[in-house]
């Protein structure tokens, strides 16, 4: 999965900076708002609540901020917001799958469509990139919580399918239908997860020079910076020497 990973530490790196931050907590509550209305408002009793209250977690969200997301769940006068997937082609053909929470389908149809042209990519049907990832459960503890080989154990026990430790964290890939069973299983061991979602893991990740990696970034940039986006997942592999142009 080091598609996913390396991506996610690019945006966990841009996480860090304030204005980001902001923006960040936005989409946190929102996906804690929706998740609460088409279930109920118990994080133990909604898996996907449950979920979303740990990523705000995971990211210092203020306890009060949680609380009124999940409040705003049953408001007379909430938002409605609709799920869309959209899936592309970035420079290199690198594939794109961007999920987002909408209450104005056409506005974001249409700042996606944008982005991805000025990228010099384009914007395809559903389904034209998703058959090169697969739709698992992903589960994230820091590397603090147990060794190596212990997460292994565990986890194998615990009916996972694969566990990848790296220098912060112990990352997890679950089926869809085992996630949750996997992750209150390790959250009895361990503590509780720093993340436990559903992700678009790429099945293979593509290599690019670092000019396309740059210019895939970007479209990446104007993706996440979206208030509509939640999530992008990409499938190629940045090399060392862009991912340290990143960290100077």
């Amino acid at each position: 999965m080091a598609g996913h990973s390396q991506f996610k530490n690019i945006m966990h790196k841009k996480g860090k900076q304030d204005a980001i931050r902001s923006k960040l907590f936005s989409k946190l509550a929102r996906e804690i708002t929706v998740a609460a209305k088409l279930g109920l408002p118990d994080p133990a009793m909604n898996a996907r609540l449950r979920a979303a209250v740990l990523a705000a977690r995971a990211e210092n969200m203020p306890k009060d901020n949680i609380e009124r997301a999940i409040k705003k769940a049953s408001a007379a006068d909430g938002e409605n917001y609709d799920e869309v997937r959209y899936e592309g082609y970035a420079p290199g053909g690198v594939a794109i799958i961007v999920e987002a929470l909408t209450d104005n389908r056409n506005r974001t149809a249409g700042e996606v469509r944008s982005y991805f042209t000025k990228a010099g990519g384009s914007l395809a049907e559903t389904g034209a990139v998703s058959f090169m990832f697969d739709h698992v459960g992903f589960i994230e503890f820091p590397l603090s919580v147990a060794s190596e080989e212990a997460m292994l154990e565990a986890a194998i026990e615990a009916g996972a399918d694969d566990v990848q430790s790296n220098e912060e964290t112990h990352e997890i890939i679950t089926s869809l239908e085992s996630l949750r069973d996997v992750a209150q299983a390790l959250e009895t061991k361990f503590g509780e997860p720093r993340k436990a979602s559903l992700i678009w893991k790429a099945q293979n990740a593509i290599a690019v020079d670092d000019e396309t990696g740059e210019k895939i970034l970007r479209l990446v940039n104007l993706l996440e910076e979206n208030d509509d986006v939640q999530n992008v997942y990409a499938n190629f592999e940045a090399s060392e020497t862009l991912l340290a142009k990143l960290d100077a």
